[in-house]
C-alpha cells in the first residue's frame, strides 16, 4: 500500500511539473501566443469586411500564410487553433499542427463551443461545450495540441452582470480546467469583459475584479492546479461608446492594480486579448505595464487581430503576394514582442 501511494502521488507531481513546464513555454520571455481560432462565424464577418469568402479553402489558404511565415517563431511561442484549422494541412501536406511544432511553436486548440443566451438573464451569456469535452480533449492532445482555450463573455450594463451569470461562467470554466488537467494540457481561461457599452474605466475595474474573485474561488472549490493555468484577460478600459478618453498610462496603471489585487501569486502566467482596442494601443498598453516595474507573474501577450489585421488586409487586396502580407505579421509580431519586454518605441512603419 505506501508503494501504491508513493507511486500515486509521484505521478501526480509529474503531471503537475508537464503543465507547468508547458505553460512556461508558452510565457516565454519576448514572445506571445497567435490567437488564430477565429470559428466559422468570427472569420466569415473578417472576410466580409475585405471582400473576402470565407469557406474552407480560403480559411486554409490564411491559416498557411500565418503559420509559414519566416522568423515567426522568434516572436510567437504558441498559436491557438479553431476545429477546422488543427484538421488541415499546410500546402505542402503538413499538419497545421506538426508544422508549428516543427517549427518549435505549440499548438493549442479553442474548446468552447461559443455563447448563447443565459435562460431568465436578457442580455447575459453563458459559454458551451462541456459536454463530450474530454473526448473532444484526447482527440486534440493526439492531434498535436498541448494546451487549450475556453473563452467566457460578460457584458456590462445598467443591471448586469449579475452575480448568477458571473458564476456559472465561473464553474464552466473551472469544470473545463479539470477536464483539461485528465489530458494534460494547460487551460488557458478566458474571461473576457466585454468593451461593448457607455460605461466608464472605474466600472470596468470593478466588474473584472470581482469576475476574476468569483472565478479563482470557483478554481480553488474545484482544486484546480493554479501553477498550471494561464489567465487570458481584457485590460481596464471605458466602454467603447462612453467618449472617456483614457492615457495608456491609466489604463496600464489599473489594469496592474486589480490583476495583482486579484488574481493568484502562483498563476502559471497572464495573457491579455486585444478585444476592441485598436492595434496600436494593444500594444503601447501591453508596453507601458511592462515599464511599470516587476511583476508577480509572466505577462504577455495573446493577441489576434492586433497582429493580423494589416497582414490580412494586405493578402486580401494583393492575394498573389504572400510575402508582403507574411512581412506585416513578422512586423507586428515584433512589435508586441518588444513591448511584452517594455522595449517598443513606436515608429511609422513598426
Amino acid at each position: 500500500m505506501f508503494f501504491q501511494v508513493t507511486r500515486v502521488k509521484l505521478d501526480l507531481n509529474m503531471e503537475k511539473e508537464k503543465l507547468i513546464s508547458i505553460a512556461q513555454g508558452l510565457i516565454t520571455q519576448g514572445k506571445g501566443i497567435l490567437a488564430a481560432d477565429e470559428s466559422t462565424g468570427t472569420i466569415k464577418k473578417r472576410f466580409d469586411k475585405i471582400g473576402l469568402e470565407s469557406n474552407p479553402e480560403n480559411n486554409q489558404r490564411y491559416r498557411d500564410l500565418l503559420f509559414t511565415t519566416p522568423g515567426i517563431e522568434e516572436f510567437i511561442s504558441g498559436a491557438i487553433l479553431f476545429d477546422e484549422t488543427i484538421r488541415q494541412t499546410s500546402s505542402d501536406g503538413i499538419p497545421f499542427a506538426k508544422l508549428l511544432q516543427d517549427r518549435g511553436i505549440s499548438p493549442g486548440i479553442k474548446v468552447d463551443k461559443g455563447a448563447i443566451d443565459l435562460a431568465n438573464f436578457p442580455g447575459e451569456k453563458i459559454t458551451e461545450g462541456l459536454d463530450g469535452l474530454s473526448k473532444r480533449l484526447k482527440e486534440y492532445k493526439n492531434m498535436g495540441a498541448s494546451f487549450a482555450k475556453w473563452r467566457a463573455v460578460i457584458t456590462i450594463s445598467e443591471d448586469i452582470p449579475t452575480e448568477a451569470d458571473l458564476i456559472a461562467n465561473a464553474d464552466a470554466l473551472a469544470r473545463y480546467c479539470l477536464a483539461c488537467k485528465e489530458e494534460g494540457l494547460v487551460p488557458i481561461v478566458e474571461p473576457e469583459v466585454l468593451m461593448d457599452g457607455n460605461h466608464s474605466i472605474e466600472k470596468c475595474y470593478e466588474v473584472t475584479a470581482h469576475n476574476l474573485d468569483i472565478l479563482f474561488a470557483e478554481l480553488s472549490d474545484l482544486d484546480v492546479y493554479i501553477p498550471g493555468v494561464i489567465l487570458k484577460t481584457s485590460m481596464i478600459v471605458p466602454g467603447i461608446d462612453s467618449g472617456e478618453k483614457v492615457s495608456d498610462e491609466e489604463v496600464a496603471r489599473l489594469t496592474l492594480k486589480c490583476l495583482k489585487e486579484h488574481v493568484p501569486e502562483n498563476i502559471g502566467g497572464i495573457v491579455f486579448l486585444s478585444g476592441g482596442m485598436k492595434d496600436e494601443e494593444a500594444t503601447t498598453r501591453l508596453n507601458t505595464m511592462k515599464k511599470m516595474g516587476d511583476l508577480p507573474w509572466p505577462l504577455t501577450f495573446s493577441y489576434g487581430r492586433a497582429i493580423q489585421n494589416e497582414a490580412l488586409e494586405h493578402w486580401a487586396k494583393n492575394p498573389a503576394d504572400i510575402s508582403g502580407a507574411q512581412k506585416l505579421l513578422l512586423e507586428k509580431a515584433r512589435a508586441n514582442s518588444l513591448a511584452s519586454v517594455g522595449q517598443y518605441k513606436y515608429e511609422r512603419g513598426n
